[in-house]
């Protein structure tokens, strides 16, 4: 047969693979411990009967040991699936430890309301954005910063030229050939002054292109064909009104002749 007691004596005098000595106490990690405190009450292998509440997935199980059980390590734990409604929850483990210890029931009870704050801030916690940490490497983020300098003094170094640029052409001091500046800032500097003259080239083009659709280039081919067709109109005329002439002439005149008679 087990006994509690001394179950209890040789762990607490010997050594018990469970207990955390502190400065201020004696802990168990025991897993079915249900205070967490290493005490002949909260012990769950020096007391036969004992009760402790577990999660599991996400689930809550109310876990019973009898002494009828402690001879069957197999069968030493009865679970019960408890509900997650509140109440209900708290009906069952009424119903199931009915004539328990009363020291025992709450800290069951005690135990169930942990559990169940805790699952709660874990959903909560899962549904809330949560920043995503990601590790940078020191010589690339190193790399990116000499890269962004070097961009921001040239930057610099096209503005003061072209800032430059530009009071000199404000005061008609600038030259027509710049040697060893960058042509991009002289170009962007005289785009504001050339607006005006684009936009005359570009009405004065308008205006030859209508001129141009007016007029009908031909090749030498072309003329000359041009000029052979011309000629033998011309010459199928003059045989024409020929032709009429002959006709004219080629008809012949009748004469009548009157004869007088002498009486």
């Amino acid at each position: 047969m087990n006994n509690d007691d001394v179950v209890w004596q040789i762990i607490n005098r010997s050594f018990c693979s469970f207990m955390v000595k502190t400065k201020t106490g004696n802990f168990c990690r025991n897993e079915n411990n249900v205070t967490g405190l290493c005490n002949r009450h909260s012990c769950p292998l020096a007391n036969s009967q004992y009760a402790t509440v577990k999660e599991k997935d996400g689930v809550i199980f109310l876990f019973l040991k009898e002494p009828e059980r402690v001879p069957y390590p197999g069968k030493q734990w009865e679970r019960i699936r408890l509900s997650r409604n509140k109440k209900q929850a708290l009906e069952q483990i009424k119903k199931h430890m009915l004539y328990w210890d009363k020291w025992m029931i709450s800290r069951v009870k005690q135990r169930l309301f942990r559990i169940r704050d805790n699952l709660k801030n874990m959903r909560r916690l899962a549904l809330a954005r949560q920043k995503k940490l990601e590790p940078v490497n020191r010589k690339i983020e190193r790399r990116e910063l000499r890269r962004e300098e070097k961009a921001l003094r040239v930057a610099r170094v096209e503005r003061t030229v072209e800032q430059e640029l530009l009071e000199r052409l404000r005061a008609s001091t600038s030259s027509k050939e710049i040697y060893n500046i960058d042509q991009s800032a002289f170009v962007k500097a005289l785009e504001t002054e050339e607006l005006e003259d684009m936009e005359d080239e570009f009405e004065e083009s308008e205006e030859e292109e209508e001129v141009a659709e007016d007029v009908v280039y031909t090749s030498e081919s072309e003329v000359e064909d041009i000029e052979e067709l011309v000629e033998a109109t011309e010459e199928a005329e003059e045989e024409q009104e020929a032709n009429l002439v002959l006709a004219g002439s080629s008809k012949k005149r009748r004469i009548t002749i009157s004869y007088e008679k002498d009486d």
